[in-house]
């Protein structure tokens, strides 16, 4: 469904990826993880152009892209493929939880205001937050803001979802309601590629695990042969580490 190749991408001399190559198949749950600085995060926004790559391939579904000469018409294209589930929330203050989720829909896709509503008051159902539809985000918590921010990705029928480190901005009792609104989707066959630190959470709901250090993909498999009996050294290091703490 989507394939990357030898994706480079630098900042001024900073090589932050240094030639990644994945694939991501239709329904799976690929979880990132890795240290900070691993080039984790830029991998995803480089996916759908919120950061635009050096040089590499880009396959998604029929759309052949040379990241290094691709156009404003293709990467629009491959944005409305996608869905970015941000690590703050980036929710308009100064509208409603409704008002947030139809914003994307009306001003970016021309949906018709009424069908707008229509499919955002779902993707609130789907998140559990129908009935804080008319809430504005200074009186929703933490988890409810970045629920909310999942209903907006939902309601654009992506045919994949990219979050990057969903709970990282939330206090430990707000996580587990944001993760299992996750674990719902993945329940459902949702493609999704995610950035996490909750080794838990791609332990149980990833059907593959990337393991990043300094903008390479070090090792790469499923949850059990990468938790379980990871083979690469640094990997090993990386889970020891965690395990300590």
């Amino acid at each position: 469904m989507l394939k990357l190749k030898d994706v480079h991408k630098s900042y001024d001399k900073t090589e932050v990826l240094k030639g990644i190559s994945l694939n991501v198949e239709k329904g799976s749950v690929t979880a990132i993880i890795g240290p900070s600085g691993a080039g984790k995060t830029t991998l995803l926004r480089c996916i759908n152009f919120l950061e635009k790559a050096d040089s590499g391939i880009l396959d998604f579904d029929d759309i052949h892209i040379d990241l290094k000469k691709v156009s404003k018409k293709t990467m629009l294209e491959v944005r409305r493929k996608t869905a970015f589930v941000f690590q703050n929330y980036n929710l308009f203050a100064n509208m409603t939880a409704l008002e947030n989720v139809m914003e994307g829909l009306v001003t970016a896709r021309k949906v018709p205001k009424q069908q707008a509503k229509d499919r955002a008051l779902l993707a609130l159902e789907k998140v559990g937050l129908k009935d804080k539809a008319d809430f504005y985000p200074a009186s929703l918590s933490g988890g409810q803001q970045q629920r909310v921010g999942i209903a907006r990705a939902i309601a654009v029928n992506p045919q994949v979802i990219l979050f990057d480190e969903p709970t990282s901005a939330l206090d430990p009792e707000l996580t587990g309601e944001v993760l299992n609104v996750i674990k719902q989707l993945a329940d459902e066959g949702t493609t999704m590629i995610i950035v996490t630190h909750e080794m838990s959470f791609a332990r149980d709901t990833a059907s593959n695990i990337i393991f990043m250090d300094k903008g390479q993909i070090v090792e790469e498999g499923s949850a059990s042969e990468i938790f379980t009996s990871p083979k690469e050294l640094r990997t090993q290091q990386f889970l020891q580490r965690l395990k300590s703490l």
